[in-house]
C-alpha cells in the first residue's frame, strides 16, 4: 500500500508547518510520506520554534525551510495539503496536480509573538502545544477546518 503523501504550507515555512511536519513524522511514523514549504520561505526556522521543539526532542536546527512553488514545479503530488496559517496564505498555495484534499488549519505565527522574552517563549509553546494536539488526533478525524 502506498503511503499517504501530506504537505503542510505556511508562510515562511519556519515555525507552524515545520513543527506540524515534525509531529506528524513522531506520531504517523512510517505511515505518511511528510513535508512542509512556504510561500516565501526564511532562511532558517524560527530561533523559538527550534527551542521549543528540542523541548520535545525534536530537533529542527538543520532543517531548510524550502519554497511550495518548487515542489510544485518538480510535479510532486500529495494526498493532503494542509495549510497552518492564514487564510490569505492558503489561497495562495498552488493547486497540486491529482486528488489532493485541501485543508486548513490556522494557526497564530510564531514570528508575530510579541511581549518579554519569557512571554514570546510561553506563546511560542503555546502554538506548538496547539499543533501538536491537532496532529496528534486520529488522522481521519481532522477533515473539519
Amino acid at each position: 500500500m502506498d503511503k499517504l503523501k501530506v504537505l503542510f504550507i505556511c508562510s515562511q515555512n519556519a515555525g507552524r508547518s515545520q513543527m506540524a511536519e515534525a509531529f506528524l513524522r513522531r506520531f504517523a511514523g512510517d505511515s505518511f510520506e511528510v513535508e512542509s514549504a512556504g510561500l516565501n520561505p526564511a532562511p532558517v526556522v524560527h530561533p523559538l520554534v527550534q527551542q521549543v521543539m528540542a523541548e520535545e526532542g525534536i530537533d529542527l536546527s538543520a532543517k531548510k525551510p524550502q519554497n511550495v512553488f518548487d515542489l510544485f514545479r518538480k510535479g510532486r503530488l500529495f494526498d493532503y495539503v494542509i495549510a497552518v496559517c492564514d487564510g490569505a496564505t492558503a489561497e495562495a498555495c498552488p493547486v497540486f496536480p491529482g486528488l489532493t484534499t485541501r485543508w486548513h488549519w490556522p494557526f497564530p505565527d510564531p514570528a508575530a509573538v510579541t511581549g518579554s522574552p519569557e512571554e514570546q517563549l510561553a506563546a511560542v509553546r503555546a502554538i506548538r502545544d496547539m499543533i501538536r494536539e491537532k496532529v496528534e488526533r486520529p488522522f481521519t478525524d481532522q477533515a473539519e477546518g
